[in-house]
C-alpha cells in the first residue's frame, strides 16, 4: 500500500539565483528603440537535486515562505496554493513523508545529515562536470593561443605586486643549499609521460606510501583513532581518499582501486583492458590527452562528513578540504620528482563520471582533484614549463 505524502517540509539547502539574459528585441529594432531587452528569471540550485531549476515568483515566494525544520501540512501551508506546492514538489524544492517522494527525501536527509554549509554545498554541486572535454571551454582550450587571450581580454594582471618603494625594501639573506634545492629546481609539471614503459612496484609504493599514506594510527580514546600523514589537514581529521588509476605498474592489472591508507594496500574496484582504461582516463582529466598518458592517476576525494562531523555547518570547513589536497599536491610532485619521474595535477576534472565509476556519492565523497606520475619520455613532443632548464635539454631528456 502507498503512503501518499500528506506533509512537507522545504529542502534543506536551496540557493535562488536571479539570472539576467540578453535577447532580441524585434519590436524594439523596427521601432527605432533598443535592439535588445534583458529579462530576469530565477535559478534555484538545490545540491541534493544537482541540476539548476527555473521557477517563478510565485514558487519562489513559497520557498521563503515554507521552512525546511518543521513538517506542515500538505493542504494548508500558509497561503501557498496547492498548485504552486505540487510543482514544487515535482521540482525537489518540496519535500514530501510519502513514498512517491522517498527518492528525493532521502538525497535530501543525506545532504542534512553531512552538515554541509549551504554556500559550500551549491559551490561543490554546481562546479562538477559531467563528460566535459576542455577543448569545449574557450577559457582553457589549449588550441588557444596566448596571443589571441590577450588580444580578447588585454594583458593579464602583473606578474609581481610591490607595497613598498624599492628604497625601503629589506633584503634578505641568500638561501643556504640543501637537498630540497635541487628537488625544487627539477619540479615542473609533465605532459611527456614514456607510453612504451612502465612504472615498477617500488617506486608507485614509494609515492603513494609518502603522499598519502598513514605514517602513524594513534588511538585518542576508546573506539576513535587519529592518522599521522606527511601533509596537514583541518582538525587532524584527515578527509581526504586515494582512488587510483593504474594503467601500466608492474605487477598491478590494469583497473581502478582504492588505496588502503594504514594497510599500505591496493582494493580492487574494477579491472578493465588497456584501451577501456585509457578512455576513461581520458575522461578523468576532461580529454587532457597528455595528463592521460600517465602510468598512474591518483584521484583525491574527500569524505566532506570526516571533517563536517566536527566543523559542522562551518564557513572554513570546505575551504580547509580544499586546501589539503593542495597539499598532497605538491607532496606528490616532490616525491615523484626525487624519484626522477614527472608529475601533474589538474582541476579540470569530470566529477561525476569519477563518481559513478567508482560508486561515490557526490554530497557525501567526492574528487577534487586528480594527480597522475610515472616516468617521463625520453623525448618532449608536448610544451613544459621548464625555465630553469633542469628537466630537458631541449627536446632531450636530461638525465635525472
Amino acid at each position: 500500500m502507498t503512503n501518499t505524502s500528506t506533509r512537507i517540509r522545504r529542502c534543506g539547502v536551496v540557493l535562488i539565483e536571479p539570472r539576467e539574459e540578453l535577447e532580441l528585441d524585434v519590436a524594439g529594432l523596427l521601432g527605432g528603440r533598443r535592439a535588445v531587452r534583458a529579462r530576469v528569471r530565477l535559478v534555484a540550485l538545490a545540491p541534493h537535486v544537482g541540476d539548476e531549476i527555473e521557477i517563478d515568483e510565485d514558487e519562489a515566494a513559497a520557498l521563503a515562505r515554507i521552512g525546511e525544520t518543521d513538517w506542515i501540512d500538505r493542504a494548508a501551508p500558509g497561503g501557498v496554493t496547492s498548485g504552486v506546492v505540487e510543482s514544487l514538489l515535482a521540482k525537489g524544492l518540496l519535500i514530501g513523508d510519502g513514498d512517491e517522494h522517498a527518492s528525493m527525501r532521502a538525497r535530501d536527509e543525506t545532504l542534512r545529515g553531512v552538515h554541509w554549509k549551504p554556500l559550500s554545498a551549491v559551490a561543490h554541486a554546481f562546479s562538477r562536470w559531467h563528460e566535459a572535454g576542455v577543448d569545449e571551454d574557450v577559457r582553457i582550450t589549449r588550441h588557444r593561443t596566448l596571443t589571441e587571450l590577450i588580444r580578447e581580454s588585454g594583458p593579464p594582471p602583473p606578474h609581481v605586486t610591490s607595497r613598498a618603494e624599492p628604497d625601503r625594501r629589506q633584503s634578505l639573506p641568500a638561501p643556504r643549499p640543501t637537498a630540497i634545492d635541487a628537488i625544487l629546481a627539477r619540479r615542473a609539471t609533465c605532459r611527456n609521460f614514456d607510453t612504451a614503459g612502465t612504472l615498477d612496484l617500488e617506486r608507485f609504493g614509494d609515492v603513494l606510501k609518502r603522499v598519502v599514506g598513514c605514517q602513524a594510527e594513534v588511538e585518542i580514546l576508546p573506539g576513535t583513532k587519529a592518522l599521522k600523514k606527511a601533509h596537514p589537514s583541518g582538525g587532524s581529521l584527515h578527509p581526504l581518499e586515494a582512488y587510483l588509476v593504474v594503467q601500466r605498474v608492474d605487477g598491478v592489472l590494469p583497473g581502478l582501486y582504492h588505496y588502503h591508507v594504514t594497510d599500505h594496500a591496493l582494493e580492487p574496484v574494477a579491472t578493465m583492458d588497456p584501451g577501456a582504461l585509457r578512455d576513461f582516463a581520458m575522461r578523468c582529466v576532461a580529454g587532457q590527452d597528455f595528463f592521460a598518458d600517465a602510468h598512474a592517476l591518483l584521484i583525491v576525494a574527500a569524505r566532506f562528513q570526516r571533517t563536517f562531523w566536527k566543523y559542522r555547518n562551518h564557513p572554513k570547513a570546505y575551504r580547509a578540504i580544499v586546501l589539503e589536497a593542495g597539499h598532497v599536491s605538491q607532496n606528490l610532485y616532490l616525491s615523484a620528482t626525487e624519484l626522477g619521474m614527472g608529475a601533474f595535477v589538474t582541476a579540470a576534472i569530470n566529477e561525476v563520471d569519477i563518481e559513478h565509476a567508482f560508486g561515490l556519492d557526490a554530497l557525501s565523497e567526492s574528487p577534487l582533484a586528480v594527480l597522475g606520475f610515472g616516468p617521463r619520455a625520453p623525448q618532449k613532443t608536448m610544451l613544459e614549463f621548464d625555465p630553469l632548464g633542469e628537466v630537458w635539454e631541449g627536446a632531450e631528456l636530461k638525465a635525472q
